[in-house]
């Protein structure tokens, strides 16, 4: 861990608020949309907006912003996020807060792949894989302990007051990145037309729409898991989270190793045999009733894992189709994470309106899509 400088834990610390800000909704969906006075399939579409207002800013912002400053960049990336959260705290109905989450996943979009790139530019070859892994996994552990914090301070503080510490925590983060980055220069603008000319490569063409297709399954539930699992017991949601994130964290990490060792298809043709049959098994246990919360504590921690199990091999693939591309491919993927989480997200909220069955249901099919994808087109790509 020595060789790892101080200044990528301190971009990790940011990252950390980003997915964070990405995801604490979920932890506490029923008090806001309560507080809001709108459905719990309304107030989940915050996610949504988040989601796709990440993925279609992120290479617009990468464009404009390419000649700024680097540390000038970071700073002010973390300060958008942190005062749009004290905007969505202190949000009066449901159309200020989607305003105010737009403008948080703009400042998300502009800080996550220039604190990445920062890590490696001031990070000696040899050790620059771990430092960008520290720089990313601000991103994993946000997901196995931000959502269930942010569930547990919003019992403690409301859910305004979690959004206000998101807030706090960017805001700190701020001022920290200022005192610890050197100044970099910004970067020859490129065009955004020549940018996104990689999409004609018929391989990447092929990777993306997985991405997105497996990311929709993983997150049309997620959302809305707290209601989803009011049957295990209030005071069992919290667990279940964090079994959820740590099955994130695990899935990440062996997918790498896996994908290293095998190769990418039966690592991602796994994952979503193992999402696909969870999902099932949720369904399964919403339409009978039956309370079972240790199978359902295996059951999401197989949901964190197959869910998260996808980045290494895609990206992986998406490198080996293109590999002059590659930080540009991993920012595109990046916006397919992004996009896949608001259609998810979106299906997640019709289908709840019918109940959790068919919300269940409907994930386990998208994850079934993915898994036919998966099998006609992964070996393909590397012949064209």
């Amino acid at each position: 861990m020595s060789t790892i400088p101080i200044r990528s834990w301190v971009l990790a610390l940011g990252t950390f608020a980003v997915g964070t800000d990405a995801f604490v909704v979920a932890g506490f969906l029923p008090e806001m949309a309560a507080d809001l006075r709108v459905s719990e399939a309304a107030a989940g579409q915050s996610v949504t907006v988040f989601a796709v207002a990440y993925a279609l800013g992120s290479p617009v912002l990468a464009t404009l912003t390419a000649r700024v400053p680097r540390r000038r960049l970071l700073v002010a990336a973390l300060v958008v996020l942190g005062l749009a959260n004290l905007g969505s705290a202190l949000s009066s109905d449901l159309g200020v807060l989607m305003v105010t989450r737009v403008v948080a996943a703009l400042g998300a979009a502009a800080y996550t792949p220039n604190a990445g790139a920062a890590a490696a530019a001031l990070t000696a070859p040899q050790h620059r894989a771990r430092a960008l892994s520290v720089v990313v996994g601000g991103l994993t552990i946000a997901t196995a302990l931000g959502v269930p914090l942010g569930s547990l301070a919003a019992q403690q503080l409301s859910w305004r007051g979690a959004l206000a510490l998101v807030a706090v925590l960017a805001l700190a983060a701020a001022p920290a990145v200022r005192a610890v980055l050197p100044e970099l220069p910004g970067n020859p603008r490129v065009p955004l037309r020549e940018r996104l000319a990689v999409l004609r490569h018929p391989a990447v063409m092929r990777v993306l729409p997985l991405t997105v297709l497996g990311m929709g399954a993983a997150y049309t539930a997620y959302a809305y898991s707290v209601p989803a699992l009011a049957g295990v017991g209030v005071g069992a949601i919290g667990p279940m989270l964090f079994l959820y994130g740590a099955g994130a964290v695990a899935g990440n990490l062996l997918s790498g190793y896996a994908t290293d060792r095998w190769g990418a298809r039966p690592v991602l043709a796994a994952g979503y045999t193992v999402m696909a049959l969870t999902m099932a098994a949720l369904a399964w246990l919403a339409a009978s009733g039956v309370r079972l919360p240790v199978l359902v504590g295996v059951l999401m921690a197989a949901w964190g894992a197959s869910s998260w199990c996808q980045t290494p091999p895609q990206q992986h693939r998406l490198i080996a189709a293109a590999p002059a591309e590659a930080a540009l491919l991993v920012s595109l993927n990046s916006s397919a994470i992004y996009s896949g989480i608001g259609l998810g997200t979106i299906l997640g909220g019709l289908a709840l309106s019918a109940g959790t069955l068919w919300m269940y249901g409907a994930a386990a099919l998208l994850a079934t899509l993915s898994l036919a994808y998966t099998a006609q087109h992964a070996d393909t790509e590397m012949s064209s």
